[in-house]
């Protein structure tokens, strides 16, 4: 029934807008009506000035509608009552519009022509036109940077920063946003509207007025002047009072940064330092001092103000309040432990001091959380929880630097500014930025270290912007990525077979221990993962192992004989269901030879003769360039007998390209040859 009663509620108003322009009321309801629109006002203006952010009311645009409508109903609904029965005396319309007409301005009705018409100019040239302003300069900033923060949330959800749901709630906060504010662009249009519509208002009751007054009631031009001008002024304030309170919501919500605080919080904090006040508290004691100067009234505000600066100075030199140290039991500084020499956690991200604050908790801690998002999103990609992430200060580091460890191995270093916002430049940049330039650490893109106040307008000139705790976190997901093999141990292993045992009890019975030891499948998971095969599938996996068992317990060899069943699960990054998939292959001269290498090679090395190989990685890097600039992936297809060599081969310039045998491409599947690599004759010349 609430809900019924909710959802009514606006369709009854509307009704009562067009009862109010059509059925004359008595001026008692009409009073009611004028104190539920002021209400109404004060209603929207509190809610304006205590948003903490523009769409905390998003509604807005609709209900400036609506209160806009109701207000010029009431306009109507005065007019007719100050035209009907104007000459019976001023209670004739109410005592809302006499308690205006007489007690604001005096009775006199000059006096409230001159009070509307600076009412009117300060409404419509000073808060309307500047509102008016704001809002189509935000519509149009918004309109631009749209694309470019689409782009952010798809770069932020691909490195697992955001969660898909999480990236849903972005991508209608954003449109939100656009939609708010192109409709405040349009509300605008209202605000003035209504002003316009309330000068035109007045003149037509003063001069309706004046001509009842004298031709049907037979009233002196004087007496009709004093009687109708006064009730057309008391309604004209009547009506310009809210006008102007929800002119000033409009132009707060227009004008309102995203802040923690509301608006009269934020306003206050940005105040709030002696350094503001020292100097008006000393400007104003030099003016009181003046002869001429009303001292009595200069001294005191000049007291105060120094009153204000230096309570203010002392509540900044206060130290902050002391945390209660915790009891420590005294050491035994002869003896060292185990803890002091050893690292227990296998990633960490060492920084220096000056990249401190992204991970201070009284600053929200931004790194923590990305760090957080990007292991949460790998354990899903990878199948199996990465190790957590220990970050320290190393004081070591330069200020602003920042180290990857992995086992003890430093995989990637380099720097961040944690005042400013990396604009990446994609390809699709317009223009030069002003700020420091710089290369993505992960990506290796053109960048440019600029403030923050300039993200705006370097999304919409077509940059990537991201903040620095996004910069810093991309890096660790793609180092992680890279290594993820040196991230999976036994105990990891031991757990995906925990798992599994609940749904597959006697596969995993068939497994391990035997006839695989811990060590071995930890072996070939490893090497799975080294070259990008993920463990989400892992009962799949599972069920290949354990059928190339019973031929071999080699770990190289059972990669090599489960690799074919797991094809669907190699080439589905690589191209869609329908797509066909794009493949390199070796000229069969060329395969012939390094398959003959291959078996001459006792040691099972894979060596290829260097100035060979130097000429294969040439060809194919000139091969897969056109593919790289037009991100289009693909596989390189070879024999089954040299596709390790070919691999050690190629791993350093082509890392993310997949090296394939001919029985691990599936029956089914569509294949296009985009380039064969030549003969050896032809890798010579």
């Amino acid at each position: 029934m609430g809900a019924f009663g909710r959802s009514s509620a606006l369709p009854a108003a509307i009704l009562l807008l067009v009862v109010l322009m059509v059925v004359p009321i008595p001026a008692v309801l009409l009073d009611v009506f004028f104190v539920i629109n002021i209400m109404l006002s004060l209603a929207v203006l509190m809610v304006a000035l205590n948003a903490q952010k523009p769409l905390d009311f998003s509604s807005f645009p609709t209900v400036l509608l609506f209160v806009t409508l109701f207000r010029l109903g009431l306009n109507v609904a005065s007019t007719r009552v100050v035209l009907v029965h104007g000459h019976e005396g001023e209670a004739a319309a109410g005592h809302v519009i006499e308690a205006f007409g007489s007690f604001l301005i005096g009775g006199d009705y000059v006096v409230g022509i001159l009070v509307f018409s600076i009412l009117m100019i300060i409404n419509m040239i000073v808060v309307t036109k500047g509102a008016g302003r704001v809002s189509e300069v935000s519509a149009r900033f918004t309109l631009d940077a749209l694309p470019g923060k689409q782009m952010a949330i798809d770069a932020d959800l691909n490195a697992g920063l955001l969660t898909p749901d999480e990236a849903r709630a972005r991508r209608v906060e954003v449109s939100t946003e656009a939609d708010f504010y192109g409709s405040m662009d349009g509300s605008s249009k209202f605000v003035k509207g209504d002003a316009i519509a309330g000068l035109l208002i007045l003149a037509i009751n003063i001069v309706g007025g004046l001509i009842l007054g004298t031709v049907s009631h037979g009233l002196s031009l004087g007496e009709a002047a004093q009687t109708y001008i006064l009730l057309a002024i008391g309604d004209a304030l009547v009506a310009q009072v809210p006008a102007l309170m929800l002119s000033i919501a409009a132009a707060a919500i227009v004008t309102r940064v995203t802040s923690a605080h509301d608006l009269s919080g934020q306003i206050g904090s940005q105040f709030a330092s002696h350094r503001t006040w020292t100097p008006v508290a000393g400007i104003l004691g030099l003016l009181g001092l003046l002869p001429g100067m009303p001292s009595l009234v200069i001294l005191p505000a000049a007291a105060a103000a120094g009153y204000a600066a230096y309570r203010l100075r002392q509540a900044a030199n206060r130290p902050p309040p002391a945390e209660p140290a915790a009891i420590e039991a005294p050491k035994d500084l002869s003896k060292i432990g185990w803890d002091e020499v050893t690292e227990n956690l296998q990633v960490m991200l060492d920084i220096g001091y000056g990249l401190v604050p992204l991970v201070d908790e009284r600053k929200g801690a931004p790194l923590m959380s990305r760090i957080t998002g990007v292991r949460r999103q790998l354990s899903k990609d990878l199948g199996f929880v990465v190790p957590q992430v220990r970050v320290r200060d190393d004081i070591n580091l330069a200020p602003y630097t920042y180290r990857i460890v992995i086992n003890g191995v430093t995989m990637g270093e380099d720097h961040c500014s944690p005042d400013e916002m990396l604009a990446l430049n994609t390809g699709q940049g317009v223009g030069k930025l002003r700020g420091k330039a710089a290369k993505d650490p992960t990506f290796g893109l053109d960048a440019t270290w600029i403030a923050a106040g300039d993200a705006d307008a370097a999304t919409g000139m077509g940059y990537l912007v991201v903040d620095p705790g996004t910069v810093i976190a991309t890096h660790l997901n793609q180092m992680l990525i890279q290594n993820a093999s040196d991230l999976l141990g036994p105990d990891e292993v031991q757990s995906l077979l925990d798992g599994l045992k609940d749904r597959a009890g006697a596969l995993v019975a068939a497994l391990c221990p035997q006839p695989l030891s811990l060590t071995t499948l930890t072996q070939v998971l490893r090497g799975l993962l080294a070259e990008n095969i993920p463990l989400k599938e892992f009962r799949r996996i599972a069920a290949a192992i354990a059928v190339a068992a019973q031929r071999t317990l080699d770990a190289d060899e059972l990669i090599e004989a489960i690799r074919p069943e797991l094809g669907g699960l190699i080439i589905q990054k690589l191209c869609g269901v329908r797509e066909p998939l794009r493949v390199m292959t070796l000229e069969g001269q060329l395969e012939a030879l390094l398959g003959q290498a291959v078996r001459s090679d006792a040691s099972r090395r894979h060596a290829i003769e260097p100035d060979l190989g130097r000429r294969i990685v040439d060809a194919l890097q000139r091969a897969a360039q056109p593919l790289v600039n037009e991100a289009k992936p693909f596989a390189l297809v070879v024999q089954p007998s040299i596709r390790v060599a070919i691999r050690k081969l190629v791993r350093g310039c082509l890392p993310d390209t997949p090296v394939m045998s001919f029985f691990e491409v599936p029956e089914d599947k569509a294949v296009e040859v985009v380039a064969v690599i030549g003969a050896p004759e032809a890798l010579a010349a």
